[in-house]
């Protein structure tokens, strides 16, 4: 068994850009499939994905609507959407032959009382044409690489909510497997293939997850809960071996949700618990370790069909997502990144292996090289990729993301379509090395300062979503990835500092920083600026004046920029007192301590509001991030304007603030599409070095509810 220990960590934490890479060329959100009866609210999913046998048509399990989806991308760059088909029940896996799409689909009265059916679509007509009972409900569902058989995953799920979800709760689930004849399931003559008695956990009541052929019609079965592997052969329907999934001890791992990323956990003998199987060949499989209710492993596991564990990946993939600053801490206390979908295909003369992550939102590509696998690429992928599948023949990898957030209005749901290409991997755009024995755990950047003597030099700070973890951190942007190469933390009396919602920061000219934090009173949390040393010791507490807390509304500070002894702040959005799409420019004499503030004129929207994130003054001007809180399509404001210093005329707060002038500079739409996923709503951080290259920065919530991607780029010399 191969293992990456954490002492080669400095070796391989670093994201390397490949001379081949799949690059994303286009995000498709699954509403544009909605029928005209449906209000675009609809929630819609797609979770399961395949693709017909010409490569030109991919099909998706739409649990939400009880439909199957069909897209068309005969020109993969631009795909369409061509409708869908409801089943009568709940999709829950599609897979494709020469002939058909067939679907596993759940009609269960309720847990004890399971059922479901295999149903036989024809693509073009999109038409179910043959049905089969299943006897319970399914799951996954895999065709034989010759047709001639499909396995069905019968899982008969149990209740999470009933006795902790913990095992025995029948009835048990089994495998069919169904022969095909020119497409067209053989349901008489079907075979069940009982899997009781072999798991030492809940043996009684086994719950096949996921299902997968070899080139020798043996099909591979993960019993997920049971935490165990089972080897059929589809012919005859013995099973050929078994055998528990096995543990990981897993070292140097964060296992609390305290809003902070910190490697100090152990979980000894953690069970892997695999949800998705793929072959490798026709001795070797993968499985991706999710986890259930007792266990995951946070990685994969190659194993032998005799049960040897000839690879084992650790903490190496999440890792590697910590350092692109996908890591969700909300999941900590549970299964960290959580692996869950799998892809295997040849590209040429390579095998890649595809492991979907699914709370990190994000794919590791790896070379498959008959040992030790080499990592590739990280992709990012969405909000809860766990479906893909690979089209080697038009060179496209393809993922579908499950979570639709249309409650919470939010990031729907999305297909997400990559091409293999000659070209250097352009994700992440930020990344962090090794620092000591681990990796700098980052996220939710929302202020961004450039070194007023090192171009190239800048530096970050993160939001109130790692309140137990403030921190500085230290940019190079020469590199390619930027890379992150340093954290201070924010501390006072030599403990994290408490009650901070950090958006901004400032240099103070003698190597420390001002930090403006946006106040939220309900939670105790005070508007203020802070005075920080280098080593990130806070030395003063400055207090928003009561003129301007009489006036205060939630969203506050957003930037700090300094010219000369005066802190100019940039207020988000609109105050009691402000005028309709007017908003403060708040300043600060740090030597008179003196109080003052401009108006700002912001742009109007049809949806959402508008406001300012950032302020970095510059020459003659100062410019400003104005940004609607839209994303993706509904996405319009995004931009850069300037507004020259001679125009801050500050006049004593409650009086009468003067309106400054603006200029357009920069329009960050083109930059927020360029790596073709959704536009996010974001962009927080602007900078501009000492050559005067400006540089900007996204802010990835800290992957809750967020795909996690955080874009970092420049926009040239000012």
């Amino acid at each position: 068994m191969k293992m990456l220990s954490i002492s080669l960590l400095a070796a391989v934490i670093s994201v390397q850009a490949q001379a081949d890479s799949f690059q994303r060329i286009a995000s498709w959100p699954v509403h544009n499939n909605l029928p005209s009866k449906y209000d675009i609210n609809t929630e819609t999913s797609s979770e399961i994905i395949t693709a017909s046998k010409d490569g030109k048509t991919l099909i998706y399990s739409d649990s939400p609507l009880g439909s199957i989806g069909f897209v068309d991308i005969s020109k993969a760059d631009d795909p369409k959407g061509k409708g869908v088909l409801g089943l009568g029940g709940e999709p829950t896996s599609v897979v494709t032959s020469k002939h058909y799409v067939y679907a596993g689909v759940n009609t269960s009265e309720s847990y004890n009382k399971p059922s479901g059916l295999l149903a036989a679509i024809n693509i073009k007509q999109q038409k179910v044409v043959y049905e089969c009972g299943l006897g319970g409900q399914p799951d996954s569902v895999a065709v034989s690489k010759d047709e001639k058989y499909l396995a069905v995953a019968v899982e008969n799920e149990r209740d999470e909510d009933l006795k902790n979800g913990q095992l025995p709760q029948l009835p048990a689930g089994n495998l069919v497997i169904l022969p095909l004849v020119k497409g067209v399931p053989q349901c008489e003559d079907r075979k069940v293939v009982e899997l009781t008695g072999l798991s030492t956990i809940g043996g009684n009541d086994p719950e096949p997850e996921f299902v997968d052929f070899n080139d020798k019609n043996e099909i591979v079965v993960t019993l997920q809960e049971n935490n165990h592997l089972v080897v059929v052969n589809a012919i005859t329907g013995r099973i050929i071996n078994h055998f528990s999934a096995g543990a990981v001890d897993l070292h140097g791992v964060d296992v609390d949700e305290e809003r902070a990323i910190r490697f100090t956990g152990t979980q000894l003998a953690r069970k892997r618990e695999p949800d998705a199987v793929k072959w490798l060949d026709n001795d070797r499989f993968v499985t991706a370790n999710e986890g259930d209710y007792e266990g995951g492993s946070r990685g994969f596991t190659i194993f032998s069909k005799s049960g040897d564990v000839l690879y084992e990946s650790g903490l190496d993939m999440e890792y590697r997502v910590i350092a692109a600053g996908h890591y969700p801490d909300k999941r900590s206390g549970n299964k960290g990144i959580e692996p869950e979908g799998l892809e295997v295909a040849k590209f040429g003369k390579e095998t890649y292996i595809f492991v979907l992550a699914e709370r990190a939102g994000m794919v590791g590509v790896y070379r498959d090289t008959g040992a030790e696998p080499e990592f590739v690429q990280l992709l990012p992928s969405g909000i809860a990729p766990e479906g893909a599948i690979a089209i080697p023949s038009r060179n496209l990898f393809i993922t579908g993301n499950e979570k639709d957030l249309i409650e919470d209005k939010g990031p729907r749901s999305h297909v997400m379509i990559y091409q293999l290409k000659r070209e250097e991997a352009t994700y992440p755009q930020i990344t962090a090395k090794a620092q000591g024995s681990k990796t700098i755990g980052w996220g939710a950047l929302s202020g961004l300062v450039a070194d007023p003597k090192k171009a190239g030099l800048l530096y970050a700070i993160n939001d109130s979503f790692y309140r137990s973890q403030p921190t500085i951190f230290t940019i190079d942007a020469t590199r390619k990835p930027a890379q992150i190469t340093h954290a201070t933390p924010i501390t006072r009396d030599g403990m994290p500092a408490q009650k901070l919602d950090m958006e901004g920061i400032t240099t103070d000219g003698k190597g420390g920083f001002w930090i403006a934090s946006e106040g939220k009173t309900s939670k105790l949390v005070p508007h203020a600026i802070y005075h920080v040393n280098q080593k990130g010791e806070i030395q003063q507490e400055i207090p928003f004046p009561a003129e301007l807390l009489a006036v205060e509304r939630r969203f506050g500070s957003e930037g700090i920029t300094r010219i000369g002894d005066t802190l100019w702040i940039a207020i988000q959005r609109n105050w009691q007192d402000d005028p309709v799409n007017t908003v403060k420019l708040v300043a600060y004499n740090i030597k008179q301590k003196t109080w003052g503030a401009v108006r700002y004129p912001t742009e109007q929207t049809e949806q959402g509001w508008v406001g300012l994130s950032e302020i970095t003054a510059y020459g003659n001007d100062i410019y400003l991030i104005e940004r609607d809180n839209q994303i993706g399509d509904n996405a319009k404001i995004k931009r850069l304007y300037r507004v020259a210093q001679s125009d801050l005329k500050m006049a004593k707060l409650g009086t009468k603030l003067p309106l400054v002038k603006k200029k357009m500079v920069h329009d960050f739409l083109p930059d927020l599409k360029a790596q073709n996923g959704y536009v996010t709503d974001k962009i927080e951080g602007f900078a501009i070095d000492r050559q005067g290259y400006g540089y900007a920065v996204t802010d990835n919530d800290g992957v809750d509810d967020s795909s996690g991607e955080t874009l970092f780029f420049s926009i040239g010399k000012m």
